[in-house]
């Protein structure tokens, strides 16, 4: 029913745009050569061409050699031609309009058709490049925990206390691992549909930052972290569970592209805009910088690092390129923005800005 109405509409708009210029026209058709309303009328055609359909295009151009012969040639207000000069320009003119819009019309079906093979090879692309990081990224933890439940279940091998425990050790950290990127894959899914709906409570950033390095110890043995924050830092009203998949994406990347020993610094901030918003109250802000002093990002590569499934191309083995695209997403959902830039020394710096309503931890305590 839709596609019929598009279709009518089409049509009215092709009527509509040849009455419109063949009014105009005559209201200076004894002031210039009907010759240019015929240009007008043709342009007028080329353009029908490029936004309708066919059908409507064609029916343009039978209405404009119409409305040329029976308002701009002499005699006026009817078909007949009086001279063969007039004749056959009327001719062309009607053979030009006819060509002109069949082939405007043939050239957008070609780009749309290129566009969408385009876009079939870039789709194509992107779920290659997903499967083959999946198969990677989730082959690794699956194999670890049926390794090592298979040695657990042979009865044939005795095992100390030592060997089991390490053994329940891999399968723990090989499903925090595999939960980490199937939690990526849904999150991706969630912003992709728009059903991100931030839960604001208040919340100790200072306390989600260091609840998300202990979750991630094992990635973090070999490197040195350090958690800095302002006095007093105030409770700040944010959703609980986007932050702490934010800062465990950041810390965790951060983690696994640094050498061992490099530093890993969570800094906390609350600051006071000096402007103020729409009702007149002054801007309060937490300011949240992850940096470390490893590589960095190439500069030419620094503006699609959010991009999703971009990896960079001196990046190890691995990787979905799902991770700093979820912590945009998740930064954006709650109104906050983020920025990434490379250190003078050396090293990376996310940088992210949240516009929120903050609570005193005194006024808690008083409370």
């Amino acid at each position: 029913m839709s596609a019929v109405k598009s279709h009518s509409n089409q049509y009215l708009i092709s009527i509509l745009s040849v009455a419109t210029i063949s009014l105009l026209g005559m209201a200076i058709r004894d002031l210039i050569d009907y010759k240019i309303l015929g240009y007008l009328l043709l342009f007028l055609v080329s353009i029908l061409a490029i936004f309708l359909e066919i059908k409507p295009v064609l029916l343009a151009a039978v209405l404009s050699a119409l409305a040329l012969d029976f308002l701009f040639i002499k005699p006026y207000y009817t078909l007949h031609i009086d001279n063969a000069q007039d004749a056959l320009l009327l001719l062309l003119f009607f053979i030009i309009a006819l060509i002109n819009a069949v082939l405007t019309y043939k050239i957008k079906r070609m780009q749309k058709a290129i566009h969408m093979k385009e876009a079939r090879a870039n789709t194509m692309k992107l779920y290659n490049t997903l499967l083959d990081s999946l198969s990677h990224e989730l082959r690794t933890p699956i194999a670890a925990i049926i390794g090592s439940i298979d040695t657990l279940q042979q009865n044939d091998v005795t095992l100390s206390n030592e060997s089991k425990t390490n053994l329940f050790n891999e399968i723990e950290k090989a499903s925090m691992k595999l939960n980490y990127q199937v939690e990526n894959l849904l999150n991706m899914s969630r912003l992709e549909s728009g059903y991100i709906q931030p839960k604001l409570d208040w919340c100790d950033v200072k306390e989600l930052a260091y609840n998300t390095c202990n979750r991630l110890t094992d990635e973090l043995k070999d490197h040195k972290w350090v958690i800095i924050t302002d006095d007093n830092l105030p409770l700040f009203k944010l959703d609980y569970g986007l932050m702490e998949q934010i800062l465990y994406n950041l810390i965790y990347n951060a983690s696994q592209y640094t050498p061992k020993g490099a530093k890993i610094q969570i800094e906390i901030k609350y600051d006071v805009d000096t402007d103020y918003d729409a009702h007149m109250n002054v801007i309060k802000k937490c300011i949240i910088i992850i940096k470390d002093d490893g590589y960095g990002f190439p500069e030419e590569e620094i503006d699609k690092a959010f991009d999703k499934f971009y990896r960079l191309q001196s990046s190890k083995t691995g990787g979905t390129g799902l991770g700093l695209s979820i912590v945009k997403g998740f930064v954006e959902a709650q109104n906050g923005t983020i920025k990434l830039s490379n250190a003078d020394e050396g090293g990376a710096i996310f940088e992210m800005t949240f516009a929120v309503d903050c609570l005193s931890t005194n006024t808690v305590e008083n409370e």
